[in-house]
């Protein structure tokens, strides 16, 4: 039996001796995820551990967290069977394929007033539903940069769903990021939290706000973009290794170059196109309604959905 099969969880699970056990603890290396992305040479170095004994414990934190070869079949049963949290909208979770997915990061974009905010505090509440009600029975964490975070609408959509609002409070990890640095640290941070807490769902409320903040101007565009990817990849390895779903929001800016069309895109640039697995854009409609387009997602076609967002959260239009 392998030991992916034997479905190893911990660090302690891999036969490690105590003495390498607790260098790796001192270097904050508590989890296999950890260790599986670990530098071998950094590692090596710093604990004072030939490097191939290093290699063989990445490799084997590697092989337990299932980070090996795999056949395409395999893959597609994998993908198959993953969960999904509902987005209280049936029209949405179908332009979605079945829901917002964990092992994958999201990205919801759109102007001022598109339903970014409400569908982040909508999946906070839903994440905690029962599997077949289409949640994880799982906690959230939300990372707010931009101070749009009301319990009022969290109280409100449990209601909605029949949850216990306080319960459901207590529930979502709740942290205000003050600038870039601090929004990745915490990121950092999530590497112990996630396990302990029984997370299912990472919210980041918005991704570019501080980035863009911070970096204005074309002259500070190059540092802005590669502190950006390195942010996305974060929340990218966090997604894949620790199976939870990571939505991000983003703003549109306009494009005074575009005459036909829609001449707002999202902000990041390129290096945003590349790294969420799903993007989706969300314009205003008439009354309550919103627009939803799927722009990039490998798996899914380019098609729209309307949905409404009511005094009781994200559902679909009557």
């Amino acid at each position: 039996m392998t030991q992916s099969e034997r479905k190893i969880r911990s660090l302690e699970e891999l036969g490690i001796s105590t003495t390498i056990l607790k260098k790796l603890q001192e270097m904050g290396i508590t989890t296999l995820e950890a260790l599986a992305v670990a530098n071998p040479q950094e590692l090596s170095q710093n604990l004072a551990i030939p490097l191939p004994t290093i290699q063989k414990l990445i490799s084997q934190a590697r092989m337990a967290l299932g980070l090996s070869f795999k056949t395409a079949l395999e893959i597609k049963k994998e993908r198959m069977s993953l969960p999904k949290i509902t987005t209280g909208s049936k029209n949405l979770d179908s332009l979605l394929g079945g829901g917002v997915e964990v092992k994958t990061i999201t990205e919801f974009f759109g102007e001022f007033g598109s339903g970014k905010t409400q569908l982040c505090h909508q999946l906070a509440v839903n994440v905690q539903l029962p599997i077949e009600r289409g949640g994880l029975s799982k906690k959230a964490i939300y990372i707010d940069s931009e101070g749009t975070f009301r319990w009022e609408r969290i109280e409100a959509m449990a209601r909605g769903v029949g949850l216990d609002p306080d319960k459901v409070m207590e529930n979502i990890l709740y942290v205000r990021a003050v600038n870039s640095d601090h929004q990745m640290a915490v990121i950092e941070e999530l590497k112990d939290l996630i396990p302990k807490e029984n997370i299912g769902l990472v919210v980041v409320d918005s991704v570019t706000g501080h980035f863009r903040a911070e970096y204005p101007g074309r002259e500070n565009l190059a540092i802005r973009q590669q502190k950006l990817n390195r942010h996305l990849h974060q929340l990218m390895s966090l997604a894949e290794l620790y199976d939870v779903a990571v939505v991000i929001t983003n703003q549109v800016m306009a494009r005074p170059d575009v005459f036909y069309g829609d001449p707002t895109t999202a902000i990041g640039g390129h290096v945003l196109y590349h790294a969420p697995g799903i993007r989706v854009q969300l314009k205003k409609s008439r009354g309550n309604r919103r627009i939803a387009r799927i722009v990039d997602a490998p798996h899914l076609p380019e098609s729209e959905a309307v949905f409404v967002i009511t005094d009781v959260g994200v559902r679909d239009p009557e």
